[in-house]
């Protein structure tokens, strides 16, 4: 196990609700991954890409995306994670090797130290697009007018960054809650 989670952000970091936020979308051949800063309600872009597993057996490539996952985190240092949750479909082998990619989503993270927020895709797209269903170049859209000037370095690390901007408006949210009701004297 490694844990190293070291405070190297700790002294940028301004106010209490600033966080750093990884978003990951899950696959097992390219995983996407954003990173997003969050200083108060501005959100800006830090980093964003795949990581790739390339060939051979599964327990090879899952151990790749695992190595290029822990280089992300140890390189941006995030707060706190968020991924898609998978979604069930026909192919029962195909979504079986999806969730063992998740998973790997799930574990690096938890290995740092990280608390790891789940969301469902129709959640994902409500939160950045305003619509559930909306489709892939509504979510490139929206994730391109919440973050300007972003250079997207795949459609994976698009899906990643919605992740991590729906983890981010949750976040704000949760905030501002906690705060009104420690305000009125209410226990959450």
């Amino acid at each position: 196990m490694f844990l190293f989670r070291a405070s190297v952000r700790s002294k940028e970091k301004q106010g209490g609700n600033d966080m750093r936020v990884l978003g990951l979308d899950p696959g097992l051949v390219n995983m996407g991954w954003g990173v997003l800063d969050v200083v108060g309600s501005r959100i800006t872009h830090v980093a964003n890409g795949t990581c790739h597993s390339g060939t051979g057996d599964l327990a090879q490539r899952l151990l790749q995306l695992h190595s290029e996952l822990t280089e992300v985190i140890k390189r941006h240092v995030p707060d706190t994670a968020a991924v898609e949750k998978t979604f069930v479909n026909k192919d029962g082998v195909g979504t079986l090797k999806l969730g063992q990619a998740r998973a790997i989503c799930m574990l690096v993270p938890a290995q740092a130290g990280i608390q790891v927020a789940e969301y469902a895709p129709n959640s994902v797209k409500k939160v950045v697009v305003g619509v559930g269903h909306a489709d892939k170049k509504q979510v490139e859209h929206m994730v391109r007018m919440q973050v300007p000037k972003v250079k997207f370095h795949g459609q994976d690390a698009v899906d990643a960054l919605a992740i991590a901007l729906c983890h981010a408006h949750h976040a704000q949210f949760s905030g501002k809650l906690d705060a009104a009701l420690a305000r009125a004297g209410v226990a959450r």
